[in-house]
């Protein structure tokens, strides 16, 4: 699926969620006198749906990869520091919500891999690159593609049918 905004993509709202929660759960007195560990969480949260868009707004395929990597980081870091403070006494009538947080920061993460993964196998360079040109070429390979597809499709079938006829006799 192509997306025309960063707003519409499903992993940068997972990130917003995630650092909507992570603000929440650092409001916790808890988390008060415990050095920079709340400051830390939060801009880590806070760096996933940031690096998303601006990867998305640079309109290169190779700088896409690049945020997206910084963001799948940020995810990394906030999951760690989740772990730390499972770990911290202070903390432990939080463990649901931390856990939480650690699992919304692995979707994340799995999210962005799959779509790193992805662009590292398009032949696509972004839509600063795109020309009228490429921008049709891509096009007609889509049909080309579909169209192939389509006619994979009715070859099955019609030798499955084949198969039944001769079944019959």
């Amino acid at each position: 699926m192509k997306y025309e905004n960063f707003e519409d993509v499903p992993v940068w709202n997972d990130g917003v969620d995630l650092t909507v929660a992570v603000f929440e759960a650092t409001e916790d007195p808890a988390f008060r006198g415990r050095g920079d560990i709340a400051n830390q969480i939060q801009r880590a949260a806070l760096s996933v749906p940031n690096n998303i868009a601006e990867g998305f707004e640079r309109g290169t395929t190779p700088e896409l990869l690049q945020f997206l990597y910084y963001a799948k980081g940020s995810a990394g870091e906030v999951r760690s520091i989740c772990h730390v403070i499972e770990r911290i006494k202070a903390f432990g009538h939080l463990k649901s919500q931390i856990s939480n947080l650690r699992s919304l920061a692995r979707s994340i993460s799995r999210q962005l891999g799959g779509w790193a993964f992805s662009l590292q196998e398009s032949d696509i360079k972004g839509t600063r690159h795109l020309t009228s040109t490429s921008k049709a070429s891509y096009q007609q390979k889509g049909k080309a593609e579909a169209f192939m597809e389509e006619l994979k499709k009715q070859h099955e079938e019609r030798l499955k049918q084949m198969k039944r006829e001769r079944g019959q006799q």
